[in-house]
């Protein structure tokens, strides 16, 4: 353990996720803000694989889950030479269903990611890889001076679809179809809305879907309040 330099976190709030859910520029989400209430000693730079899975052999130390390495990094307590990819514990393909204090999110998944990070100068990357490409990168292990709760804050288990298809409704009908309907009106020979109703209606919808890859409408933030999940 001597190889490693620890680094020791104070219990305090923790940002992850997003609430873009664009194709280009969204992640993750939920975005949710919450406390992890106990401290922690993490390891201050990525260990390097052979080193970190004698650790984790030995149970003297466990894989950081991505709430801890946020909490961390939100302290300025860690860092990664440019170039590094390290390996959390999470898996996750987004966090609904999360167990919010600290704990990692492990999903059960077809494809079997696992959460990592990429540091890049001056900012890092949030991914999802699959494990059979990371089995050789680094881990942020951390030491833990409390075991998690059985009971504890989560996430809803899913998102609020109705209100997503609602939303795309009315993306599709003010971006795509209206000005589909407009454009002919004004431009196309008589009797083409009658007769080709149906085609400006589809390519409406498919003009107001392909704006996702863009920009759509910002989720709400699940923000932890006195124990319960207050909407942002």
């Amino acid at each position: 353990m001597t190889q490693i330099e620890w680094v020791s976190i104070p219990p305090g709030a923790v940002e992850v996720g997003s609430n873009n859910r664009s194709v280009l520029f969204g992640n993750l989400g939920p975005r949710h803000i919450f406390t992890i209430s106990s401290p922690f000693e993490i390891s201050k730079y990525p260990v390097e694989s052979d080193l970190a899975l004698k650790v984790l052999a030995q149970d003297e130390a466990h894989l950081a889950s991505e709430s801890e390495w946020e909490r961390a990094m939100s302290v300025g307590a860690i860092t990664g030479e440019i170039g590094t990819i390290e390996v959390l514990a999470d898996s996750a393909t987004n966090y609904w269903g999360k167990h919010c204090d600290g704990r990692p999110f492990i999903q059960e998944n077809p494809i079997r990611t696992r959460r990592v990070r990429l540091w890049k100068k001056g900012r890092t990357k949030r991914s999802t890889r699959p494990i059979e490409s990371i089995e050789d990168f680094p881990r942020r292990l951390v030491k833990r001076t409390s075991n998690y709760d059985d009971v504890t804050l989560s996430l809803p288990a899913r998102a609020d679809n109705r209100r997503i298809v609602f939303e795309e409704i009315v993306i599709c009908a003010l971006i795509g179809i209206i000005p589909s309907f407009v454009w002919a009106y004004f431009n196309a020979s008589p009797g083409y809305i009658a007769e080709g109703w149906l085609n400006l209606i589809l390519g409406g919808v498919f003009m107001g879907l392909s704006t996702a890859i863009f920009w759509r409408p910002r989720t709400p933030t699940y923000l932890e309040i006195d124990g319960i999940w207050k909407l942002e």
